[in-house]
């Protein structure tokens, strides 16, 4: 585990849960520099100053907010560090809500929380107690001078923390599109239903992975073995057809069915398509031993010929 990131404390109640916030995820994406195509060199950015045109240290560079009307107010890391959110250390807890109220699109990022305190006996009641009570704990988390609403959870005997989008943050939106749509018909509705049966499963993570990555991945080995440092680009195989546009979406739902395993909304899980590829290796085992005899009489005549 990297070291944590912040220190401090959960205050449930009149009880103080003293614990270490780290950084709960981390990004496997591959980097790349920006270089000159000529020579391979490395891209450098200078921070100039729009005014005086020269380079300006870090060091020397302050926050500025402008206005609607063109107000602009400079503000310093001493000004920053005189707001109240940048000296607090405490996760205060708000309330206690139904888990399923918190809409998804809210969560952003995740921490998980270690207890920094040789008694851990208030991490585990705190715990215990989500755990229980099958509630969420809304929090307040101020991180690099930024205060968030955050929702504290349990996950495998550990407390975590996801900060969450403000209500503002999330955009309201209608499509127009959706206006004068019609309502699905009950036999479409039932077989959108079966196709989901069909697909359904637990949730395993492990199963699923991000190929583009293994790819790029693979690429970049065989350019780095073959010592080139340029890799020829494959050619992608050609998308399966498909209709631009459905227009019966009950055909629709009958070739998903099909593809699945599924002939109808009654049929059973044996597809005729199973059926035909059972078949198929009987039918090449026929047509190839018809065809042996036919090519060793060619064979036969042609040696013929050539005496």
């Amino acid at each position: 585990m990297a070291r944590a990131i912040w220190k401090g404390s959960i205050a449930f109640g009149l009880v103080n849960v003293p614990v270490k916030v780290y950084t709960a995820t981390e990004d496997h994406d591959i980097r790349f520099h920006q270089v000159h195509a000529k020579d391979g060199g490395r891209i450098k950015y200078d921070r100039v100053c729009t005014v005086c045109g020269k380079s300006v240290q870090y060091a020397d560079i302050d926050k500025a907010y402008e206005s609607p009307e063109g107000d602009k107010v400079i503000l310093s890391d001493e000004d920053f560090a005189k707001l109240p959110a940048a000296e607090r250390h405490e996760i205060p807890v708000l309330q206690f809500v139904p888990s399923e109220q918190i809409d998804p699109i809210l969560y952003e990022k995740s921490y998980y929380l270690e207890p920094d305190s040789t008694t851990p006996k208030a991490y585990v009641l705190l715990a215990k107690t989500l755990e229980r009570i099958d509630r969420t704990a809304l929090v307040h988390f101020t991180l690099r001078q930024k205060t968030r609403l955050a929702a504290l959870r349990v996950r495998e005997g550990m407390l975590v923390l996801q900060t969450l989008l403000w209500p503002d943050e999330v955009r309201a939106v209608e499509f127009e599109s959706l206006d004068d749509a019609a309502d699905p018909k009950p036999q479409e509705i039932k077989m959108a239903e079966t196709l989901v049966a069909t697909m359904s499963d637990d949730f395993d993570p492990d199963l699923f992975t991000d190929e583009y990555q293994i790819e790029l991945k693979r690429l970049l080995d065989e350019a780095i073995a073959s010592g080139t440092g340029k890799v020829t680009s494959h050619a992608e195989a050609p998308a399966a057809a498909m209709d631009a546009e459905v227009v019966d979406l009950v055909a629709a739902l009958q070739r998903s069915l099909e593809q699945s395993g599924r002939r109808s909304v009654d049929g059973d899980a044996a597809p005729k398509a199973a059926k035909t590829a059972k078949k198929a290796p009987a039918k090449a085992a026929k047509k190839t031993a018809a065809k042996q005899p036919a090519k060793k009489a060619a064979k036969k005549t042609a040696a013929r010929k050539g005496a």
